[in-house]
């Protein structure tokens, strides 16, 4: 007894995603010990790290971001970020790194992936603290000081702003920046606020990857619980059920990307495991995004715990 089993008839069918084969799907999961074990559809600069503590988690994930600003500054050129709210530990980590190293970002521009929307593309005031624009600042851009990335050098995923996204980017890849993506992956396996169901939405995968952005983009229920539990202290009702989002167009342009899944809850609990496993072995599909993660140069950092094995545990 399981789910595809019982689906049939019950208040989850037609819940997921049309795209999603839950057979294909649990097929994904294997031994812990394998996880990592390189699949044909990667690109070879793909590498997934996998960390035994969340402080390590954090001190490598920082450590990765702050050498790419400091490589880049070494080589006297500009370099873009696109950047999430969510894992958040890094940014404390790419602050020290930077200040110890006395690295200035004069020479970044950052681009926040989504921000909570209504329904015309609204966003939170900059100064409440459910937005993604007052937790960047919290977490990286006032800490850094005298070192931190310019105003006017800063993007965040307004409606206005967020349309701007593309022509900005493009420019700073002519002047030879290279597009750094730093990612961390949802329990419907979105990058960014970029949902699988949007899949419905493209006649073929070649259309979806040119898609750029979304402005206040319908989420879908599971990743307003996931927001709900990791965010908002389990209380649903503060939680848009919208957002402005960057799309595949944009993010899979990156020349570097550096991921995060730190989905652990205590008490052998988690909440991100199937999604990693997903994002590693299913192949690519848009009903997946994150499916195309591993086709990027980078790394994707994980908790050991998130590999499993993922079986019942009664909590």
């Amino acid at each position: 007894m399981d789910f595809n089993s019982t689906v049939k008839g019950s208040m989850l069918e037609g819940f997921y995603p049309a795209g999603w084969d839950f057979e294909k799907i649990d097929a994904c999961v294997g031994a812990p010990e394998t996880i990592t074990d390189r699949q044909a559809f990667w690109n070879e600069g793909f590498t997934p790290v996998q960390c035994e503590s969340l402080g390590e988690f954090e001190t490598y994930m920082g450590h990765e971001i702050a050498m790419q600003i400091k490589l880049a500054k070494e080589r006297k050129e500009k370099v873009a970020f696109i950047l999430p709210v969510g894992p958040m530990g890094m940014y404390k980590w790419v602050v020290y790194f930077l200040k110890e190293w006395k690295v200035s970002c004069e020479h970044v521009y950052t681009f926040n992936m989504d921000e909570w929307a209504d329904s015309e593309g609204n966003t939170l005031a900059s100064d409440n603290p459910g937005a993604f624009q007052y937790a960047m600042e919290q977490a990286l851009f006032n800490p850094l000081g005298e070192l931190t990335v310019p105003k006017n050098q800063r993007n965040f995923a307004t409606k206005d702003n967020l349309p701007t996204y593309p022509e900005k980017i493009a420019a700073l890849k002519k002047e030879g920046a290279k597009l750094i993506l730093v990612y961390g992956i949802g329990r419907m396996c979105h990058i960014a606020f970029w949902e699988p169901h949007f899949a419905a939405d493209y006649a073929n995968a070649e259309e979806w990857k040119k898609a750029p952005y979304r402005i206040a983009a319908k989420i879908h229920p599971l990743t307003v619980e996931q927001n709900a539990l990791t965010s908002f202290k389990s209380r649903t009702p503060l939680v848009p059920c919208r957002a402005n989002t960057i799309g595949p167009g944009l993010f899979l342009q990156a020349d570097y990307a550096i991921g995060g899944a730190d989905g652990t809850l205590g008490r052998g609990m988690q909440w991100q495991g199937l999604s990693l496993w997903m994002t590693l072995r299913h192949g690519t599909t848009p009903w997946i995004t994150s499916s195309y993660i591993p086709t990027l140069a980078g790394r994707l950092f994980f908790l050991k715990e998130l590999a499993g094995p993922l079986v019942a545990e009664c909590n």
